[in-house]
C-alpha cells in the first residue's frame, strides 16, 4: 500500500512563501520549517503605527469603560497596549477573533473569549456570548481597511459598535533579496495567504515574469473569500486551509504536497 513520508519530511523539498508581515511571520515559518519546507518570506503587508496616536489612545480609554472588546488580530493586541490600554470596567468581557490573537493578550494578563473552531469574524460571531448584545457598547479594536464583517453584524444585533484603528497595514517593499529569493526557491512553491491585501499586492509587485512563475504554483488561503479573489487574481491551484491560524495553513500545505511524496 502506499506510504506518506513521516509528517516532519512531508514539505522537503518543497518551498513555502510566506506572505505575512514580518512582524507577525514567525510562528508560521516555524511551522513550515518543521515540516521540512524550505521557507521564503515575501512579506505583502508591513505593519505600522497609526498616524494619530493621541487619537487613538483616546478612543482606547473610552472602550475601556464600555461593555465588550474585540481584538482582531495578534497585532491590534500589541499595538493597543502599546498605546496603554487597560481594562478599567470589572464586567468587561473581552473576545479574541482567534487563538493567537487570546494567546497575546493572555501575556498581558487579560482573559478573552475566542472561537474554538472556526478561527475568524464568521466564527466570533456565531459565539453565543455575541447573540443578545442589543444595547451593549463594543469597541473593535483593530486596522484600517480589511473586511470589516463583524462591525455591521453586530450593530444589526443591536449593539452600539465603534472602530479603533491601532496600527495600518501598508504594502512591504519587496527588496531584491527578497525578489531574487523567490526566485531561486526550489519547486514546487507553495504559498501561504491570510490576506486579500497582501495578495493583490504581491501580484502587482513582483515582476511580471515571476509573478506568472508565482499564479501556476500552489496556493494556500485562509478562507473561501480568499479562495474567491485568487481565482480572480489567475490562481488555478488554490486550497482553502481551515483557518488563518498557521497551524491550520501548514496542514493544507502538507495535504498539498503529500500526493507527490506517494509512491
Amino acid at each position: 500500500m502506499p506510504r506518506l513520508a513521516s509528517p516532519a519530511a512531508v514539505l522537503a523539498g518543497t518551498s513555502v512563501i510566506v506572505t505575512r508581515p514580518s512582524q507577525d511571520a514567525g510562528p508560521l515559518v516555524r511551522r513550515a520549517r518543521a515540516a521540512g519546507a524550505h521557507v521564503v518570506r515575501l512579506p505583502g503587508l508591513v505593519l505600522d503605527e497609526v498616524e494619530d496616536r493621541d487619537a487613538a489612545r483616546s478612543a482606547l480609554g473610552t472602550a475601556a469603560t464600555g461593555d465588550i472588546v474585540v481584538f482582531t488580530s495578534p497585532a491590534s493586541v500589541r499595538h493597543a497596549f502599546a498605546l496603554g490600554f487597560a481594562l478599567r470596567r470589572a464586567p468587561m468581557r473581552v473576545f479574541a477573533v482567534g487563538g493567537g490573537t487570546a494567546r497575546v493578550l493572555a501575556r498581558h494578563g487579560v482573559a478573552a473569549i475566542a472561537p474554538a473552531m472556526r478561527q475568524d469574524g464568521d466564527g466570533l460571531l456565531a459565539l453565543p456570548e455575541l447573540a443578545a448584545v442589543d444595547g451593549a457598547r463594543i469597541a473593535i479594536v483593530d486596522a484600517p481597511g480589511g473586511r470589516d464583517a463583524i462591525a455591521p453584524a453586530l450593530r444589526e444585533r443591536g449593539a452600539s459598535v465603534s472602530r479603533i484603528h491601532v496600527y495600518r497595514r501598508a504594502p512591504a517593499r519587496l527588496s531584491k533579496g527578497r525578489i531574487d529569493a523567490l526566485a531561486a526557491a526550489p519547486h514546487p512553491w507553495i504559498t501561504l495567504v491570510s490576506s486579500g491585501e497582501a495578495l493583490d499586492y504581491l501580484g502587482r509587485a513582483l515582476p511580471a515574469d515571476l509573478a506568472a512563475r508565482w499564479r501556476d504554483e500552489p496556493l494556500v488561503v485562509s478562507s473561501a473569500r480568499l479562495a474567491a479573489l485568487a481565482a480572480d487574481a489567475g490562481f488555478a491551484d488554490v486550497s482553502i486551509a481551515a483557518s488563518a491560524r498557521p497551524a491550520d495553513l501548514v496542514e493544507a500545505a502538507c495535504s498539498r504536497a503529500a500526493p507527490r511524496l506517494r509512491s
